[in-house]
């Protein structure tokens, strides 16, 4: 990354800018300890109202410096991409439904399209047309209870099931690969014995050593039962099953690229990568801990963080932070107030343990997609075809990297 700053010199300014203003706000959060006592605070005058919307102001600052140094970024990574970005439907065909239920069907005309074109309605002078009696004998009142009830029509919505939006995966890189796994070489030694030497002095010997990882694809798949009838009968039900199979496939593999265990056939989350960093909260107000786990990243991962990750119920907790005093620091509840920490955006995910979030630059991190999700009709399983049934199933193959585990650091005791 440090080579990506150096290319791109207005990338390099607006994170030095970001770095800076973060050093500012931390400065004056360290004075005001775990308890945000702005009575503490003395790089600022002023009463506290006067100094949390400093805080504010200089937390605005910030958040407007790391959009502009995310768009920098994402110039960067298209420029200098070595390999074609895969889509997630890439391997997917279009289906067209051919039941041709309908086709050719003359128009039905109704009640009232028949009278307008009747004597008794085209032969009118004015508003007044000529007058029709119906003798009718009717013995019984005509009414719903002995007649038709009112008809009604459902709209045509569903409502879905109330369930884990996709929160992280599109936040991710993806590629494709062709292979049964991605293998990949990394520098596990670097020995930088570089130095000044004199006309005729020995060249100080340096060392490099690379070990060759392996991250194996995994299929992530599930299947409905569907009667005949109802796949030729509602039209809506076709497009319904498919989509929300594709969801179902989505949700699980966001929910893997964090917390999958590795253990065959599943992916290996971000928290279960060995040689991630970790920062303790202890004693210190969460947003403190965050910039801390920044801080191990850019030392030892030598990356530059991008995004945090965290439960729902944990960015709550850092969102209603107030001074001793009572003042909102992350602004006033009438503002929506942006999902942003020391600059970067903050992804809430429930599927994200609780108690424990995520700084990472997610430039090290990777979903390779051996093939995109298919759906798939077939009555081949078990009685199905004498049974008039029809199995949907739907299944997509990735593999998911995290290359450099120092890049990653997990905030526990949040």
């Amino acid at each position: 990354m440090s080579d990506t700053l150096a290319e791109f010199p207005a990338l390099k300014a607006a994170q030095e800018k970001l770095d800076a203003k973060n050093k500012e706000l931390w400065s004056v959060l360290d004075e005001a300890g775990p308890e945000l006592d702005m009575n503490k605070v003395t790089s600022i005058q002023g009463d506290t109202k006067a100094k949390v919307e400093w805080i504010q102001a200089k937390n605005a600052e910030i958040d407007e410096i790391g959009v502009e140094v995310q768009g920098y970024r994402a110039v960067a990574k298209a420029a200098g991409r070595k390999r074609p970005g895969g889509t997630e439907g890439g391997a997917e065909s279009d289906r067209k439904d051919a039941s041709g239920v309908g086709a050719g069907a003359p128009e039905l005309k109704t009640f009232g399209q028949l009278f307008v074109k009747s004597k008794a309605f085209t032969a009118r002078q004015g508003q007044n047309g000529p007058e029709a009696i119906l003798d009718l004998d009717l013995k019984t009142l005509m009414q719903t209870s002995a007649g038709w009830l009112p008809e009604t029509t459902r709209t045509g919505r569903v409502v879905d099931f109330a369930t884990r939006p996709i929160q992280v995966l599109d936040l991710i890189p993806t590629t494709t690969t062709s292979q049964a796994a991605v293998v990949y070489m990394e520098e596990t030694t670097f020995t930088n014995n570089a130095a000044e030497t004199a006309e005729a002095g020995t060249y100080p010997e340096s060392a490099l050593e690379l070990t060759e990882q392996s991250s194996p694809v995994r299929k992530i798949a599930t299947f409905i039962p569907i009667t005949d009838e109802q796949l030729e009968d509602v039209e809506q039900a076709r497009g319904y099953v498919d989509n929300r199979l594709r969801f179902m496939l989505r949700q699980r593999m966001d929910g893997q690229i964090l917390v999958g265990n590795g253990t065959a056939p599943n992916l290996r989350g971000i928290n279960n990568v060995a040689g991630i960093q970790t920062q303790a909260k202890g004693v210190d107000p969460t947003p403190d801990a965050f910039y801390k786990a920044m801080t191990k990243i850019r030392v030892t991962g030598r990356a530059v963080p991008d995004l945090h990750v965290m439960h729902p119920n944990d960015w709550m907790d850092i969102r209603l932070l107030r001074t001793s005093d009572g003042v909102y620091i992350w602004g006033n509840p009438s503002e929506a107030g942006p999902e942003r920490l020391w600059g970067l955006p903050v992804a809430q995910s429930d599927a994200q343990t609780e108690n424990a979030g995520l700084t990472l630059d997610s430039s090290f991190t990777e979903l390779s997609m051996r093939r995109g999700i298919v759906v798939q009709v077939s009555n081949s399983h078990g009685t199905y075809f004498v049974e008039g049934k029809q199995a949907v199933r739907a299944d997509v193959r990735a593999a998911f990297i995290v290359y450099r585990p120092t890049a990653v650091c997990t905030v526990t005791g949040i």
